[in-house]
């Protein structure tokens, strides 16, 4: 069994700043990748950021140069440090751990619960 934890959502105003955290625990081999997706209301979750194991990056136009992904693939840990936040990235985040292999079983995905990042202007 895997188990995600997020953190670090909240309030914040406009061209202020949060940091997200998520860890993954369990019986866990590996994780390909693991990455950030947000949902507003009425819209489609969409990808943020992205990291795999290599170190490879990715990111939505609408964050970069604003929003950082990072993590520990020892942890299994990632962060996205978010910064000059807009009314418009208030949604609801999570985590989500691609191609994860344990001591019983193989996932394609997992998701967290999801964090909700509220920005105001």
């Amino acid at each position: 069994q895997v188990q995600v934890v997020e953190s670090g959502g909240g309030l914040a105003q406009a061209g202020g700043s949060l940091r997200l955290s998520c860890a993954a625990s369990g019986s866990i081999f590996s994780i390909n990748a693991m990455g950030w997706y947000r949902q507003a209301p009425g819209k489609q979750r969409e990808l943020v950021a992205v990291k795999t194991r290599g170190g490879s990056t990715n990111y939505a136009d609408s964050v970069k140069g604003r929003f950082t992904i990072s993590g520990d693939n020892a942890k299994n840990t990632v962060y996205l440090q978010m910064d000059s936040l807009k009314p418009e990235d208030t949604a609801v985040y999570y985590c989500k751990l691609e191609s994860v292999v344990t001591a019983v079983a193989r996932y394609p995905a997992i998701w967290g619960q999801g964090t909700l990042v509220t920005v105001s202007s």
